[in-house]
């Protein structure tokens, strides 16, 4: 079993930046495509950014292309998302997540688990 917790959610003015992490217990993650996503109210929970286990490949969604670097440290079994020029539509609870393959990371059902979220809130 995998559990993940993330952190470094908070409230923020636009065009402010968070980092969030996502620390991994239970067993390591170093060999498990690690994702973001985000659930915004009233909304589905959508795809922000992936990593692969090596950390050569990214993958990110196209409204946080450009403003928003996935990144990891196999070492310390944590994920970042460091994100900048926040907008007020950024605003949404973020997770993490785990999966076995790369192939499937823009997919919910692909990952294997699922932290607790951390809720970011952009002011305008």
């Amino acid at each position: 079993q995998v559990q993940l917790v993330e952190s470094g959610g908070g409230l923020v003015p636009a065009g402010g930046s968070l980092r969030l992490s996502c620390a991994a217990s239970g067993r390591t993650v170093s060999n498990y495509a690690m994702g973001w996503f985000r659930q915004a109210p009233g909304k589905e929970r959508e795809f922000v950014a992936a990593i692969s286990w090596t950390g050569g490949m990214t993958d990110y969604a196209d409204s946080v292309k450009g403003r928003f670097t996935i990144s990891r440290d196999n070492a310390k079994n944590t994920v970042y998302l460091q994100m900048n020029s926040l907008k007020p539509e950024d605003t949404a609870v973020y997770y993490c997540a785990a999966d076995r393959t790369y192939g499937s990371r823009r997919s919910r059902d692909g990952y294997d688990y699922w932290g607790q979220g951390t809720q970011v809130t952009v002011s305008s």
